[in-house]
């Protein structure tokens, strides 16, 4: 977090910089305005590009086994420039590696953990772990310590949806 603001704080110097350049370069015939309106600038420019980069930032730190099944993208008033390109808010990975399958009754079922990261002020990562049921595409989650089904929480995917498709596909 520190290390944005400075980051921020020193593209908006820079971007100063390039102002007082300019107006040297036309004989101080551009005002003083310039450069402040060109420091602010210069770090809403950057606090865009962070915030913009942040999901494949995130994406390219996970393994290769990791595999995203779910971005949202989100706009917001105080950013109006989301409302035409919309920001990646959060994501949802499978992680390949820490799938269990089972063979039981002639059905396919697999065990996985479902990772959520949320962009926040400090990022905030969730984790559960699910089961799903490749013939039926019914999955639902397990209780943390005793691994208990709840089936009261129970969701059934479409045939297209991603989630269904790397659960039941990779496994």
């Amino acid at each position: 977090m520190i290390w944005h603001l400075i980051a921020a704080v020193f593209a908006g110097l820079g971007a100063a910089g390039i102002a007082m350049l300019l107006r040297m370069a036309s004989g101080k015939r551009l005002p003083t305005w310039i450069i402040p309106v060109f420091a602010g600038l210069g770090m809403l420019g950057y606090q865009v590009n962070v915030e913009y980069s942040w999901y494949e930032h995130k994406r390219q730190l996970l393994p290769e086994s990791a595999k995203v099944v779910e971005v949202e993208h989100d706009a917001m008033f105080w950013r109006p420039w989301t409302y035409f390109f919309p920001m990646a808010t959060a994501f949802s990975v499978v992680d390949e590696q820490s799938m269990a399958v089972q063979e039981q009754n002639g059905e396919r079922r697999v065990e996985f953990l479902l990772y959520h990261f949320e962009k926040q002020v400090q990022d905030r990562v969730t984790t559960h772990t699910w089961l799903m049921n490749c013939s039926t595409r019914e999955m639902l989650p397990l209780e943390a310590d005793t691994r208990r089904p709840l089936p009261e929480h129970s969701r059934r995917l479409t045939v297209e949806a991603p989630l269904y498709l790397a659960v039941c596909q990779n496994a």
